[in-house]
């Protein structure tokens, strides 16, 4: 006998909008499933305002309140049991976010929750890893956001340490990352894995599960950074618009994935890993999970 609950989660990111609806299945004896119904994303850059002029824009605000009586709709529709919206660096960096949670609760009756990068890192790693992570080996897990960056360390199959960084794809399209961050983040990551062997990197993000299925790999299979590496000088050789009409990439994909893999790189070569796997989670899969675990 099994028992299906329906939870949902709604990402507000700095680049897109994204409404997950996940069946979790329970069966005696066995181990809990999280199994994707659906996932709806709608390209909101929300970052775009509040890393160039500090605010969410009345226009954004207006597509927000839309996106969010959509997915409600859909969560009807679904029979979603349990919810819950979260924002991250755009809105946290927007002066006039409680505003614009205000607007949107009184518009929807849907409360966002801000939460800060410390916790972003914290639930994006607590997603659905154990098929990936081995107890006794080493892990940079990579998160590539619009407005941030989280890095999370995994050893012995427990998470070391997380820190997220103000270092995302919309932030660099606008040229708002100075060396001193990039620098930063190398240190982080240098210090923490220092003395450590045969670090893999796992990397989530839109942007990553893009580069991934132009690979065509399985989803069991990383990608080398011999491999990222020639695909993204191969990408970033293409226009914007041979991105879009020969890759097939969105409009709002083709201009950030550059950025996204400049990070991903990055982090492959300051770390040490030579690999890296690509399953297909982020905020939104940690979101359902630490509400069925009652994390959060």
């Amino acid at each position: 006998m099994i028992q299906i609950k329906k939870y949902a989660a709604i990402d507000i990111g700095s680049n897109a909008m994204r409404l997950l609806i996940t069946n979790i299945i329970e069966q005696k004896g066995k181990e809990v499933q999280f199994n994707k119904s659906a996932l709806i994303r709608v390209p909101i850059r929300l970052g775009q305002d509040a890393f160039t002029v500090g605010e969410i824009s009345d226009e954004n605000i207006d597509r927000m309140i839309d996106a969010i009586k959509a997915f409600k709709l859909l969560m009807k529709v679904y029979k979603v049991e349990k919810f819950m919206a979260c924002a991250t660096s755009a809105m946290r960096e927007a002066y006039n976010c409680k505003e614009v949670v205000d607007i949107i609760k009184e518009k929807t009756d849907i409360k966002i929750e801000i939460i800060d990068g410390k916790n972003e890192a914290v639930i994006i790693a607590s997603s659905d890893l154990h098929h990936f992570i081995k107890t006794n080996e080493n892990y940079l897990y990579v998160d590539v956001g619009g407005g941030s960056t989280e890095f999370s360390l995994f050893s012995d199959g427990k998470i070391l340490v997380s820190k997220s960084f103000k270092n995302g794809t919309v932030r660099m399209l606008n040229n708002m990352v100075n060396e001193v961050v990039w620098q930063e983040i190398e240190k982080w990551i240098k210090t923490n894995t220092e003395g450590m062997s045969n670090i893999t990197m796992i990397g989530s993000g839109g942007n990553i599960n893009k580069a991934f299925k132009l690979s065509g790999k399985t989803q069991d299979k990383p990608l080398t950074y011999k491999y990222l590496k020639s695909q993204f000088e191969y990408i970033n050789a293409l226009t914007y618009e041979q991105r879009i009409s020969e890759l097939g990439l969105n409009t709002d994909r083709a201009d950030v994935i550059i950025p996204a893999l400049t990070i991903y790189l990055s982090a492959m070569k300051w770390s040490g890993a030579n690999h890296i796997y690509v399953p297909k989670i982020g905020l939104a899969d940690g979101v359902v999970k630490a509400m069925y675990y009652e994390r959060i």
